[in-house]
């Protein structure tokens, strides 16, 4: 009887790793037996538990924080990168914080485009690349309003994400923008429809199916495409 190849584990990055859905994503994929390089700003007793790779003291919205992640991964590479870290505050029309709005330029729009320019040279042959945004990037979708900086942020992390689908698909490389869903965490003050584990099953479900033909598209978690 032939005996059939065993597969090799995947080894994947995931930055905003040290809670909500980033920790939950490095739990289920540690489970699977992957091989999880967790990057953030501050490990925490959570994360180290886990006995994954710890990469802190890593600001993914600072260029040299991020040239500092590629001198300490050395010569690893990576099946899948996940673009995970991400902040939210609300933007009221009459009472703009402009600078909360800037901040979440940098941290959910510059930051997962910086990070993944930053990992070319670390990426394999055939690897994937996710970054977790939001339905509320969707313009077609927006029906409530508010929240400017964080929409804003969104519709453009969704820009970036399809110019990356387009320039990395000659390289074999697909790229994937996902919607976790409102998930109940502390960036939600723990409102939410669904819990991160639930969330992270999902994102992990939908990380699995991304491949050249559905590169560049907008999915929720839960299998739904997204309008733009």
């Amino acid at each position: 009887m032939q005996q059939t190849k065993q597969q090799q584990p995947k080894t994947v990055l995931i930055t905003g790793a040290n809670r909500g859905i980033g920790l939950e994503m490095c739990r289920q994929l540690q489970a699977q037996g992957q091989q999880v390089t967790a990057v953030c700003r501050s490990s925490n007793a959570e994360l180290d538990a886990l006995g994954v790779q710890v990469i802190d003291q890593c600001d993914v919205a600072d260029q040299k924080s991020v040239q500092q992640l590629v001198q300490k991964l050395g010569n690893q590479h990576f099946d899948v990168v996940i673009n995970n870290a991400g902040i939210l505050n609300s933007n009221t029309l009459g009472e703009i914080d402009y600078s909360t709005v800037m901040q979440q330029f940098q941290v959910n729009a510059m930051a997962p485009l910086m990070v993944t320019e930053a990992l070319l040279g670390h990426l394999k042959p055939a690897a994937k690349v996710a970054i977790v945004t939001s339905r509320m990037g969707s313009i077609a979708d927006n029906d409530s309003g508010g929240h400017y900086g964080y929409r804003m942020s969104k519709a453009a992390v969704n820009m970036a994400g399809t110019s990356l689908a387009v320039d990395l698909k000659p390289k074999g490389i697909a790229v994937g923008l996902l919607h976790p869903g409102y998930v109940k965490t502390d960036m939600t003050s723990g409102q939410g429809h669904v819990d991160a584990a639930h969330a992270a099953q999902g994102l992990l479900a939908r990380i699995d199916e991304l491949n050249l033909s559905n590169s560049g598209s907008f999915w929720h978690a839960e299998g739904e495409q997204l309008p733009w």
